[in-house]
């Protein structure tokens, strides 16, 4: 599955790298590594996780090295337990050591998203709820935070504010309700669907009556969410957001909402403990 159409990952990881090698290069590396030494590396998940990010990882290491030789044995959104070897590489090793912490720090950080959606997914497994991220994610990683995601499992909400019509509780304030903020939304013809969050069971029939096409039930417990789907039967979809952990989600999913939405997927995942050993190969001939 590819991260994204216009996602420019040659640019990503030079930012990256640029941001980590500085004006001077790796000069430990430098001082301390014959130019011409060549190790052979493994690059191993030290817990159960999720994997996501290596194809990005090995692009860290391409960059540097372009001759370098990268065998990724483990598709991305597929687990792998302790102790498992995801990618094979052999090359340069000033350039490998180089590129070690950013290919890390970003494949540690995109499986921690996946192995957490992973473990949401599995918790909602047997309910008629979808999951979904949200846009909150770490700042200029949203394509990637959003792809992780989607290896665990979850589904993408809107990856951009130009790409879904959401009204807010903020939106509602300033036009003086639901059902104005709805009818000026759809008066806009912008051609997306309209949601709207409410976070009371007075404001659904206003909200549908003024045309809206989703419901976002915001911070309602599971006796409340349960009469939102009651009342809203079957009319449009709901989606459900705002105090959902590990704990909660399943009692969510069983109320019949269609959609729920999680922003801790990208915004509180802890990264994953993902390493890389060395071998002192060869000095080139």
């Amino acid at each position: 599955m590819p991260i994204a159409d216009d996602f420019d990952i040659d640019d990503f990881v030079r930012r990256v790298l640029a941001e980590d090698l500085g004006a001077g290069g790796d000069v430990t590396s430098n001082a301390t590594i014959a130019a011409d030494a060549r190790f052979s590396a493994s690059i191993n998940c030290r817990e159960a996780i999720v994997v996501a990010g290596l194809d990005v990882a090995a692009a860290f290491f391409r960059t540097l090295d372009p001759e370098v030789q990268t065998k990724i044995l483990v598709g991305d959104g597929q687990p792998a337990g302790a102790g498992t070897v995801l990618m094979r590489l052999d090359g340069k090793a000033r350039a490998m050591l180089a590129a070690e912490r950013s290919a890390l720090n970003t494949l540690q950080h995109l499986s921690g998203v996946a192995t957490l959606t992973r473990r949401y997914v599995d918790a909602i497994e047997g309910t008629s709820a979808t999951l979904l991220d949200t846009r909150k994610t770490v700042p200029g990683l949203r394509v990637l935070d959003k792809y992780a995601a989607r290896m665990g499992g979850a589904h993408n909400h809107r990856m951009r504010l130009d790409d879904g019509l959401l009204i807010k509780d903020n939106h509602v304030a300033v036009c003086g309700g639901v059902a104005p903020a709805v009818r000026a939304a759809r008066a806009a013809n912008v051609g997306l669907p309209v949601q709207v969050e409410v976070d009371r069971l007075d404001q659904i029939e206003p909200a549908l009556a003024a045309g809206a096409d989703r419901l976002l039930l915001d911070n309602m417990d599971v006796m409340t969410l349960k009469r939102a789907v009651s009342l809203v039967a079957g009319r449009v979809p709901l989606e459900a957001s705002g105090g959902v952990n590990l704990d909660t989600i399943r009692g969510i999913a069983e109320t019949g909402v269609d959609y729920i939405s999680v922003g801790r997927l990208t915004q509180s995942a802890p990264a994953v403990d993902i390493g890389l050993d060395y071998t002192l190969r060869r000095s080139a001939e």
